[in-house]
């Protein structure tokens, strides 16, 4: 009987067991699934055998940055963009705004003069994916990637975000040294920070500086005409100069902290204050361009004010903590949850927003339908609500990148081709076209789907550097491909004098 005991005893347990790791193994699948299925930027770096290069480094400087540098620039790349057949010459040049993005140095071009320019960027994954800012590559027919070992490689633009200032490219190369995403909401100022990047292009230059400020607002990315910039950055005193946009700024433990994008200067060279946007921000915007090919920016639907002490002493509030709602947008995300005009937002998950810039950056960092918890204070009390995100066009749902960017010359349309499409062909460049119209390309024979690769024997990158070619060019040209089963063509196109545009 005893021994019978024993028997249900053991079975009970097991039973148990069973019960409990099943519910376990269940959450931990929902979990893993989830993640997988999102391919994010973060689990591609943990799936990476190439982590182990980040152990053993200190995160606290002994005043030796040897190890820092000798992780950071292996993966901070060289970015050279083309915009037109040709490079500005100098005397096409002027000076630079006090606050502008970094081009070329010291300078910005003026449209539309053909020109050339140069920047950074940074390897997040074995598998070829950099991040840089838009400004680096916005408008360029082609994007050439040098890595710090000098191989050179054509670059596809996965996306861009206006409202960041951020770019993801990828490059077709596999094994490849990347930078460790850190973490930067734990970033506080006084903490020593590495600048890496092609300042002048000088390859490969590491400075060395501190966190001199958190939270600026240059409100530079919003005057551009970005109507939902989100400018958070971090200021540091590390020199950076034209040529540094794009590149990393790192710390003590060899992580990436923020992507450089501008500086303070009189003269458009450094004068000691420079900003990054914060890789928290950098990590949302990739994950969003690689997964839907566009970024998800979910809105609260409220006007908001910094708090000082005039606001203050003006709407009686008893401090100056959190960032005073002074409009609420109807039927958007916060009018549902509740929030009113007056309100002071306090915190959003947990995270406390003293700034108009705090705010927009933990906004940035979720997509429509994400639930947020909206800590308050209303005429004195505390409150909490629950706000679910909508999109611009008022939808708690994400949305898919539209189609590729088309443009048509003389009745033909062409796309850019995706990396699989070039891989299946054997091709390193080329652009699709979509459809043909009567005229001078379909009377040349030119048929749907052909991979034009090069216009008079010059490779083509992209649609707006084919587009650029075509109406340059005049009389008999020739245009070389493969057919979408693969085989070369070559056909003699005669250009009209008069080219017109569609």
């Amino acid at each position: 009987m005893m021994e019978k005991r024993m028997n249900k005893q053991k079975l009970a347990v097991l039973a148990l067991a069973g019960v409990l790791g099943g519910i376990v193994s269940l959450g931990g699948f929902t979990i893993i699934n989830r993640y997988t299925a999102e391919n994010s930027i973060e689990q591609k770096q943990l799936k990476s055998a190439q982590m182990a290069r980040y152990a053993g480094l200190n995160t606290a400087p002994a005043f030796d940055f040897a190890g820092v540098a000798e992780v950071s620039t292996p993966a901070v790349v060289h970015i050279k963009t083309s915009i037109g057949a040709a490079s500005a010459s100098p005397d096409q040049r002027k000076p630079a705004d006090p606050f502008d993005f970094f081009g070329n140095p010291g300078f910005r071009f003026e449209n539309p003069m053909p020109r050339a320019g140069s920047g950074s960027g940074v390897i997040l994954s074995d598998d070829g994916f950099i991040v840089t800012n838009n400004h680096v590559v916005e408008g360029a027919t082609k994007v050439e990637v040098v890595l710090n070992d000098k191989r050179t490689y054509v670059a596809e633009v996965v996306g861009t975000d206006k409202n960041t200032d951020l770019a993801l490219l990828r490059i077709g190369e596999t094994g490849l040294p990347f930078m460790k995403l850190g973490n930067s909401d734990n970033v506080k100022v006084g903490h020593w920070v590495v600048a890496v990047g092609n300042p002048f292009n000088l390859e490969s230059t590491v400075t060395l500086g501190i966190i001199s400020a958190m939270g600026r607002n240059i409100d530079l990315i919003r005057s551009k005409g970005n109507k939902y910039a989100i400018e958070n950055f971090i200021q540091t005193d590390a020199a950076i100069n034209p040529g540094n946009s794009g590149g990393a700024l790192v710390n003590t433990a060899g992580e990436l902290i923020g992507i450089n994008t501008a500086i303070a200067s009189e003269t458009g060279s450094y004068a000691g204050y420079a900003f990054a946007v914060p890789v928290n921000l950098v990590k949302k915007v990739v994950n969003d361009l690689m997964k839907f090919g566009k970024v998800q920016r979910g809105l609260l639907g409220v006007s908001i004010q910094d708090i000082n002490q005039q606001l203050a002493d003006e709407k009686g509030l008893s401090d100056l903590k959190g960032v005073y709602v002074a409009e609420v947008i109807e039927n958007g995300s916060a009018d549902k949850a509740g929030v009113k005009k007056g309100d002071v937002i306090l915190s959003i998950n947990g995270a406390e927003v003293n700034s108009s810039s705090r705010l927009q950056e933990e906004i940035g960092k979720s997509r429509p339908g994400d639930k947020l918890k909206i800590n308050l204070r209303r005429k004195g009390s505390a409150m909490e609500l629950e706000a679910v995100l909508l999109s611009e066009n008022g939808k708690a749902t994400v949305e898919a990148a539209t189609a590729k960017t088309t443009e048509k010359i003389l009745g033909m349309a062409m796309e850019n081709t995706s990396r699989e499409e070039r891989q299946q062909l054997g091709l390193k460049n080329g652009v699709k076209v979509k459809s043909l119209e009567n005229g001078t390309f379909k009377d040349a024979g030119i048929p749907n789907d052909f991979i034009i690769t090069h216009i008079n024997n010059e490779p083509v990158y992209s649609v707006q550097g084919a587009t650029a070619s075509l109406k340059a060019l005049r009389g008999a040209i020739t245009i070389e491909g493969k057919t979408a089963d693969g085989k070369e063509k070559v056909f003699a196109v005669k250009m009209p004098v008069d080219k017109g545009e569609d």
